[in-house]
């Protein structure tokens, strides 16, 4: 009995820190970047995009398509450095918890 409690306890406090960790990750952000750096990309934890940055040196009419494909690029690169953030965040997290293999809390 005295372990289901103690289960319990640790259930109520993982609880609250996902909680705090979800408003946490609105406010965090991860920069990727392509070309270069030419094209950076900015997103919050949880991979909204907040910002573009094109350098002007790309702003001309027939490079269109390579800047297109930048902004992908580096919107791939954000994302990744974003989750893999988040992941080590909640490893931290959940480390006296056991979890089943292979379940995301985020």
């Amino acid at each position: 009995m005295r372990d289901m409690l103690g289960m319990m306890g640790k259930i109520k406090e993982l609880q609250a820190n996902m909680e705090r960790m979800q408003a946490e990750l609105e406010t965090l952000e991860v920069t990727g970047a392509a070309g270069g750096g030419l094209v950076s990309v900015t997103v919050n934890g949880k991979g909204v995009l907040k910002k573009v940055s094109i350098d002007p040196s790309l702003m001309k009419a027939d490079e269109k398509e390579i800047v297109e494909d930048l902004i992908v690029a580096a919107s791939a690169d954000a994302r990744a450095k974003s989750e893999k953030l988040v992941e080590e965040k909640a490893k931290a997290l959940t480390g006296g918890l056991p979890l089943p293999p292979g379940m995301k809390l985020f």
